[in-house]
């Protein structure tokens, strides 16, 4: 039942918040009841927000407040799988899961575009495990031990492309995206692509040591696309654990690309193996359609200036998922539908989903230099709960812009990795609305008059939440960090909502 504009308006009093502006001009912060944005080390933090302020490391890699470390899990070119071929390159989404014997399990990501004679270090083609052949890109499993002393790591799916984000299900497997629309003929590719793909980090191949020998193990031999959730430029994507819904972000341009929501047929139950055997067309894969408190049409999410703005949303169902003669944000008039630009990562909790789109410029309303948005399914509404302001120096360290990938800290808030221009954070958004630096990126991968640093991706915590694993593109680095983690400050009771953690992305 579509939630109509009557009834936004009689709930939008209920739901609205206020907006204050705090730090800098161009970061604005929430009144009670949102996150915010704040560059880090601005006025206003208090000594018990975060873990003071970032060392430098004297081995260049990674800045981290006194009394944390890091180790480096796997790098591209120095550790190996246990086919002995190197770490794949391009390290990007990643979720981690119990392992057997108390270790955790990593299912990563590998960004890797187009044919694999453009990369140094594809994803290996493993028999039984490769959807193309011809495509560079795919996931590959990491094993840490209880200790962190070792580490395993052999392909989860190869043959695939440019896997971005993704999304953890909740019955432990991983899916996985393709940031692409290259079709079988383009791009060197032998078969279509933008697809999401299941991978279960559980499922370890025959023949690699400590494989598994239990029944209905190795079920994800011969990758199948999950044709019914679409396909396009996929980012992220999440699971609503209640109602069985899958929400999907879209990273393109001209025009900007959409958040999508697929609902499943009737009688369906998800679980290990089900989505194999969906029909391609089954479910209904949908489109938002987003309106203010007054019931006015919002063509773009940049349109929001403050935070704690509400929309309502109802949905319109895709003409044609597959996409064979019109990529799907294009099937729609403008009228339609609510975009926004680079529409990245998600985490599933609150009830929710937490919503990333990273920054907007002239292709877009408004300019901004990152949004967070929580959409819940129970009211049907979307508000905005960070928003950063264009960062006028980018190479100045203590402003945050681009947010990317992002995880709910089960010590409360979000964590969020940094995709901007510039210097490279991962920093930490509080319910206060105040955020605070965890950690910088100081590999430079360009030259001393013109230094450059990789993104963050792939930030999640381990299972028992000692650990926040974090992925520096380039080359490709896993890290683990640890150290004195505490819970951040919390609102007084009777003001906003209760933010009770769901482990779950």
């Amino acid at each position: 039942m579509p939630l109509t504009r009557r009834d936004f308006a009689k709930q939008s009093a209920y739901t609205g918040a206020g907006v204050a502006l705090v730090g800098t001009v161009d970061v604005l912060a929430t009144a009670p009841g949102a996150l915010a944005a704040e560059g880090a080390g601005e006025r206003g933090h208090r000594p018990s927000l975060g873990y003071g302020p970032l060392v430098p490391d004297p081995k260049g890699l990674l800045a981290l407040p006194a009394g944390f470390s890091y180790r480096v899990i796997t790098r591209t070119g120095e550790t190996t799988l246990e086919s002995g071929e190197s770490t794949p390159s391009n390290h990007d989404g990643t979720a981690t899961f119990e392992g057997p014997r108390g270790t955790t399990l990593l299912v990563n990501n590998h960004e890797l575009s187009g044919p694999r004679s453009k990369w140094a270090h594809p994803v290996p083609l493993v028999e039984g495990l490769v959807y193309d052949p011809a495509a560079s890109g795919g996931c590959t499993v990491v094993e840490v031990s209880r200790h962190g002393d070792h580490v395993s790591e052999w392909v989860g799916i190869a043959g695939t492309a440019t896997n971005c984000a993704g999304g953890r299900t909740p019955w432990g497997t991983w899916l996985t995206c393709e940031e692409t629309e290259d079709k079988a003929g383009e791009n060197g590719m032998t078969k279509d692509h933008g697809y999401v793909f299941e991978v279960d980090p559980h499922d370890r191949p025959r023949g690699h040591r400590g494989a598994a020998e239990a029944e209905g193990a190795h079920a994800q031999r011969g990758p199948k696309p999950i044709k019914a959730l679409g396909r396009y430029a996929h980012e992220a994507v999440v699971v609503d654990p209640r109602r069985g819904h899958f929400y999907l972000t879209e990273d393109a341009d001209e025009p900007n690309g959409l958040f999508y929501r697929w609902v499943p047929p009737r009688g369906f139950t998800p679980g290990r193996r089900a989505l194999r055997h969906l029909a391609d067309d089954a479910g209904v894969l949908q489109a938002p359609q987003c309106y203010d408190s007054g019931g006015r049409f919002v063509d773009d999410l940049s349109r929001a200036r403050k935070v704690g703005t509400v929309y309502g949303v109802d949905w319109i169902d895709v003409p044609d998922r597959d996409a064979q003669r019109v990529p799907v944000r294009e099937q729609f008039q403008d009228h339609q539908v609510t975009r926004a630009r680079k529409l990245e990562g998600m985490w599933w909790a609150d009830g929710g989903a937490y919503i990333v789109a990273s920054f907007a410029r002239d292709e877009s309303p408004v300019a901004h230099d990152g949004q967070v948005w929580f959409y819940d399914p129970r009211r049907r509404t979307l508000t905005l709960k960070v928003l950063l302001g264009v960062v006028q120096d980018p190479d100045k360290d203590g402003a945050f812009d681009g947010p990317d990938n992002i995880t709910v800290s089960p010590y409360g808030g979000l964590i969020i990795a940094e995709d901007g221009d510039g210097i490279q954070h991962l920093f930490g958004a509080t319910d206060r609305g105040e955020t605070y630096p965890i950690a910088r990126n100081e590999l430079n991968i360009g030259t001393a008059e013109k230094p450059s640093y990789s993104e963050f991706t792939g930030v999640v915590f381990s299972p028992d939440g000692d650990t926040l694993y974090a992925n520096i593109q380039v080359p490709g680095i896993m890290l683990a960090i640890t150290g004195p983690w505490r819970r951040q400050p919390h609102r007084p009771h009777g003001h906003g909502h209760s933010r009770a953690q769901e482990r779950n992305s």
